[in-house]
């Protein structure tokens, strides 16, 4: 009996490791390899190179009908691809032309459902695709990331999920992330050799966000809201969940989930660079995106609408929105927002009477700037179709919508109808009190940014937000997409000096470090966070943020160190700007212009003055000749920056 019993054992054994199967597929340049076991479980696998960048990680997806994807599975068929085509933005961020071009594996299961893998020479994506009948509900999801070792990760660790997503990045070990504590995504995990493994999703729809919780030794796994059932209205901005289903999402029967992606870089310049998120979102839904204009937008918020030497008593009132429009008609701004004040909270077509609104657009148009509009989501959802009718008849050109400040599926859903419903008026879209970008932008390009960004307007009552947090966000939170940082501080505090300050904000780091964000920062619609009077007083910074675009033709990462320093040049046209941060530690670079065609150029250009590292606000103009030969030294002082335009002569 003993016998028999072990002799079945080896049978059972030996079958089991017989019908485990292992497909692979390679991105474009043979270097990444993406492997998918399918057994009782499957599990994907990256390496890159030899290295091991994710160990064998168990994904599956869990139905109500009993169906879990990926388990127990029964392969029917493989098929693979080669795509590569030339992407051209509606609204430019990086470049003019995005290069997309990945080895796609299609791995069919019986029962009607597919994993689909794409292999990049940048990255690595899955996404799972089903063709179930009628409706479906999601129960659960696993996506696991398991790491070879105790790595670090850069970890913006959530208290809730019911969150703004705006977090700072703690650097720690994957061994302290136990399962109670988990994070927003994107993270970035910090690999041996240089290397760096950002993880996000991309392509969210009808569904909710992922965040990451510890799992295993050295592991992260998935983390989604339930659906909401109850929800309870505590303010005019804040509605949180009151009951949650047992359930992820109920979804057509039909459809491609998410796509969960890994962008596996040699340097940290690559992060930067990567357009791996857009690359993978649902292509453009707009019919005639032409009427969509970026630009910039001077801002009344964070300056608090504190305006002097004027002969009116400044405040959300008709005549300081015209000195706002005033400003930005002079420096050729696009835009203006009227931030909260402006209607009165519990109903977005009641119009606060110091608010002209009539008279206030009529005024724009009349000097070339358009009025964007601030509302809760609440309440421009309880009169949405209303509103948005009326914002076009009035002539808005968009809304900044905020305090969302979820991600389950339903509010997952409102994101889409409101880019869908906007564009349909004709209108702008930034999300404040946002997720993260997962590519909707490519879809509906009037998406044009969002926060979901610990960003400028933290310093108005804490001091969390300083360079080294600055010198972060390109290479994390920047990856996933734009984002409305709000930069342009025109007070300027060394670290020893600075103070929160509600009606007279400050930011940390010297002039030029807040000058170095327009080039830096990515965001299609970019503010000017300060007050116009602290502009019209600097004239000579107002010579670059003038001029300086919002968007990029092409982009070039000349130094770069994740949470240190990051030096760039970008193109827009035929002409280069450049711009460099770095952390609280002064550096010295020096900067190739050998990215320049052949020729002389006029480079004017903005750095750290000799007292920045005393007197933040200091600063020097200088006017140079450089050619595609030169090399120039470049010094930046604790909390420091430097910016150029460089044209041809």
């Amino acid at each position: 009996m003993k016998l028999k019993l072990f002799t079945g054992l080896i049978v059972l054994l030996l079958s089991t490791c017989l019908s485990a199967k292992n497909y692979q597929v390679k991105s474009p340049d043979n270097r990444l390899i993406i492997s998918v076991n399918v057994d009782q479980s499957t599990t994907w696998r990256v390496q890159k190179e030899e290295q091991d960048i994710l160990l064998a990680s168990p994904i599956s997806l869990s139905l109500n009908n009993g169906l879990t994807l990926g388990k127990a599975a029964k392969v029917k068929r493989t098929s693979t691809k080669h795509i590569t085509e030339s992407i051209s933005p509606i609204v430019k961020r990086k470049y003019q032309f995005i290069h997309n071009e990945c080895n796609e594996m299609t791995i069919s299961f019986s029962k009607g459902y597919s994993l689909v893998v794409r292999a990049y020479n940048e990255g690595a994506a899955y996404r799972w695709v089903t063709r179930q009948k009628g409706r479906i509900t999601v129960m659960d999801e696993e996506v696991t990331f398991n790491f070879k070792d105790d790595y670090k990760i850069w970890f913006p660790e959530e208290e809730s999920i019911y969150t703004h997503q705006e977090r700072l990045y703690s650097y720690i070990s994957l061994s302290e992330i136990t399962p109670e504590r988990f994070c927003s995504t994107g993270t970035l995990v910090d690999l041996p050799n240089g290397r760096k493994v950002f993880i996000s999703e991309s392509d969210l729809e009808d569904y909710p966000g992922m965040f990451l919780e510890g799992y295993g030794d050295y592991g992260l796994k998935g983390k989604f809201s339930a659906y909401p059932l109850e929800t309870k209205q505590t303010s005019d901005r804040d509605v949180s969940v009151a009951k949650y289903a047992d359930y992820l999402a109920e979804t057509t029967g039909k459809r491609p989930f998410p796509w969960r992606l890994l962008i596996v870089s040699d340097n940290d310049k690559e992060l930067v660079e990567s357009e791996l998120v857009y690359k993978l979102a649902k292509p453009l839904q707009i019919d005639d995106p032409a009427w969509i204009t970026p630009g910039k937008v001077a801002w009344d918020w964070w300056n608090d609408l504190n305006i002097t030497g004027v002969d009116f008593e400044s405040g959300v009132n008709t005549e300081t929105y015209k000195y706002y429009i005033d400003f930005a008609a002079k420096y050729g701004l696009n835009y203006i927002i009227l931030d909260e004040g402006w209607y009165h909270l519990e109903d977005v077509l009641k119009i606060k009477k110091e608010v002209d609104l009539d008279a206030i657009l009529q005024y724009g148009e009349k000097k070339n700037v358009g009025i964007i509009l601030w509302v809760t989501w609440k309440a421009l959802d309880d009169k949405l179709d209303e509103a948005l009718a009326q914002f076009e008849k009035w002539g808005v050109k968009g809304i900044k919508v905020d305090f969302m400040q979820r991600d389950d599926q339903w509010m997952v859903n409102y994101y889409h109808k409101i880019a869908r419903k906007a564009a349909d008026h004709k209108l702008l879209v930034d999300f404040h009190g946002s997720y993260k970008p997962t590519g909707l932008r490519r879809a509906y390009p009037n998406v044009i940014t969002r926060e979901g960004i610990f960003g400028l307007e933290q310093n108005k009552w804490i001091d969390k937000e300083d360079p080294e947090h600055n010198v972060t966000l390109p290479f994390i939170r920047m990856v996933s997409g734009p984002m409305d940082f709000t930069p342009g501080a025109m007070i300027n505090a060394a670290q020893k000096d600075f103070r929160a300050v509600w009606s007279k904000p400050m930011s940390q780091g010297t002039r030029c470090h807040q000058l170095a964000m327009y080039v830096v920062y990515e965001s299609p619609l970019q503010m000017l966070a300060d007050n116009p009077t602290h502009y019209y007083k600097e004239p000579e910074c107002m010579e670059f943020l003038s001029p300086v675009p919002s968007v990029w033709d092409d982009t070039k990462v000349l130094e770069a160190q994740v949470s240190d320093y990051v030096v760039m040049a970008r193109k827009n046209g035929d002409t280069w700007y450049l711009g460099a941060m770095t952390d609280w530690t002064a550096r010295d670079f020096t900067i190739d212009f050998s990215f320049l065609d052949a020729g002389k150029y006029e480079l004017i250009l903005w750095k750290d003055g000799e007292n920045a590292h005393r007197n933040a606000t200091d600063y020097k103009k200088e006017t140079l000749t450089v050619t595609d030969a030169s090399k120039l030294s470049v010094h930046l002082a604790p909390g420091g920056g430097w910016v150029g335009i460089v044209k041809k002569k």
